[in-house]
């Protein structure tokens, strides 16, 4: 089984982007004038949902996956560790920024 090669590194941060990216889309859906909120509203958000953990699934998981598989599992743990560690770092520095920036 052969993975594509990418960076921990790289996967966190798209996955980061990802979540910025769909908040953005989320207010500028939501910011309309005369928005009610119906029925559409959850189904939209459970789709969201499934699509966002197919996304993660792949940023997180495909890679270790592929490697794990290769009998490389040494690496594939040290990747997956790499890519919540980056992942984990980016959201404690955004709370870090929250809490003393932003008061």
């Amino acid at each position: 089984m052969k993975g594509v090669k990418t960076s921990p590194y790289l996967n966190a941060v798209l996955a980061a982007a990802y979540i910025v990216g769909i908040v953005f889309v989320i207010q500028a859906f939501t910011s309309f004038k005369g928005f009610q909120q119906t029925l559409y509203i959850p189904i939209g958000m459970l789709g969201l949902l499934v699509l966002s953990v197919a996304t993660m699934s792949f940023l997180f998981g495909y890679e270790p996956f592929c490697l794990y598989f290769d009998n490389k599992k040494e690496e594939a743990l040290v990747f997956f560790g790499k890519t919540i560690g980056t992942f984990a770092t980016l959201v404690v520095a955004y709370f870090a920024y929250i809490f003393f920036f932003l008061r």
